[in-house]
């Protein structure tokens, strides 16, 4: 059936559904896109700041971080230093009980080396008593003598040779002082006990007898002119 054309005062007429219409385009927006690049902006990838909030003001962060590099660089300073005066204080210690455990050891070997002179005086005076003997028992007293004065020189023991030698007050003890012509003054004419060092150290000293740099007629003269 033909249409008849419509008039200007015809109302619209219906149209089904879907027909001649366009689906609305719903347009989103997107917070923190920038519209034309796509790119995250820069204040979205913080995030936003809580409520009551101040941003925080450029360089603080930075100032904060400074201030504590710096006093953990003065904490290790100061723990570096106390840990060498630790050190030095250790190590000091450590040399102080070694020497005095030295010194320690050193007086009680003197002291028991001492005690055995004694036993080694007897037995040289029991050589002299039968020198020039071929007893086996005398020549017995000589090996053990020997070996003996070995196990002494091992042990940093020596004997002190005075006779003839001028008197030393560090080594030598005067007990008689003698007139006897012909000798300078200050002379170890005889030794009584025989003296020894340890170590370089004095053990024992030599008692012994020394001049006196006069002859006896030369002291009796003196002791008449005197008199007079």
């Amino acid at each position: 059936m033909p249409t008849r054309p419509r008039k200007p005062t015809d109302p619209p007429e219906a149209r089904g559904p879907g027909e001649g219409e366009e689906e609305p385009i719903e347009i989103l927006e997107v917070v923190g896109v920038d519209e034309a690049t796509g790119a995250v902006k820069e204040e979205a990838a913080r995030g936003t700041s809580a409520p009551g909030m101040k941003p925080a003001a450029p360089g603080s962060d930075d100032g904060a971080r400074e201030r504590l590099l710096e006093e953990a660089l003065r904490e290790k300073d100061r723990f570096y230093d106390l840990l060498l005066r630790k050190q030095a204080e250790f190590e000091n210690y450590r040399k102080r009980t070694e020497r005095e455990r030295d010194e320690t050891g050193a007086v009680a070997a003197r002291d028991v080396l001492k005690r055995l002179l004694p036993v080694l005086d007897n037995m040289e005076r029991a050589l002299k008593t039968g020198e020039g003997s071929r007893d086996p028992l005398r020549q017995g007293i000589e090996l053990v003598h020997q070996q003996f004065l070995d196990l002494l020189r091992k042990e940093g023991i020596q004997p002190i040779d005075a006779l003839g030698s001028a008197f030393d007050p560090r080594l030598h003890e005067a007990v008689e002082v003698l007139d006897v012509a012909g000798f300078e003054p200050d002379v170890v004419l005889e030794e009584m006990q025989r003296g020894y060092t340890h170590n370089d150290r004095l053990l024992r000293p030599a008692l012994v007898k020394v001049s006196s740099g006069k002859g006896p007629k030369e002291r009796r003269g003196r002791k008449a002119g005197e008199d007079t």
